[in-house]
């Protein structure tokens, strides 16, 4: 018993298995919001489990290329390279991160050696200068009636707001402050005239 030829013509010629690009999908968004989200600092850190799923979807879509071909090999590809490089974004921000948290300890671990100088013509004088010790730093005041003046003081690490202010008396003249941290000015500052005042703060 024959099939009729028409029958013959459109049987199947075997089983093509549909596309299934959900996994290339899911790892193309994954990666493209995760490097986005990577750039920006702090609120970068969602980007890693972002990027981190991205990549295990995109590498499993491209394992499954070559069993199913009807799958997008663009979606998958672009997935996995796409989460790799938000991957190594924030590897990179953590490797700064840690650098320069690093770097800060080490500053603030660092013995330093402060002199304040006071210099001019004014025949009397204010001084105002941090001073420092077990960790702490305080105001110190000092009446000067002879110019040049200097003090050197030891910390490890500097205080915010260290200062040296300098201000002349009822007799007016000039008065210049500088700051030098190991040997490197900081600071410098003048004023003349009654009571007025050279700032040389914030160094």
């Amino acid at each position: 018993m024959s099939y009729p030829q028409q029958y013959a013509q459109h049987a199947p010629q075997g089983h093509q298995q549909p596309a299934q690009n959900g996994l290339a999908t899911g790892s193309l968004v994954l990666g493209v919001v995760g490097l986005l989200l990577s750039f920006i600092p702090f609120i970068g850190v969602i980007a890693w489990p972002l990027v981190i799923v991205g990549l295990v979807l995109g590498l499993v879509a491209v394992s499954k290329l070559t069993r199913n071909p009807a799958n997008s090999k663009g979606l998958a590809i672009s997935g996995t390279v796409l989460s790799a490089l938000g991957l190594v974004v924030c590897v990179l921000w953590l490797v700064g991160f840690g650098a320069a948290v690093g770097n800060a300890n080490e500053q603030a671990e660092k013995e330093v050696t402060v002199v304040y100088e006071v210099t001019g013509d004014a025949p009397s004088a204010s001084v105002n200068y941090s001073s420092y010790g077990d960790g702490t730093s305080e105001d110190v005041n000092e009446d000067i009636t002879t110019l040049p003046w200097k003090k050197e003081v030891r910390t490890r690490g500097l205080f915010s707001g260290s200062s040296l202010m300098v201000s002349t008396g009822a007799g007016g003249g000039a008065v210049t402050c500088k700051v030098f941290v190991d040997g490197q000015e900081k600071k410098t500052a003048t004023a003349s005239g009654e009571f007025a005042i050279a700032s040389c703060s914030n160094f």
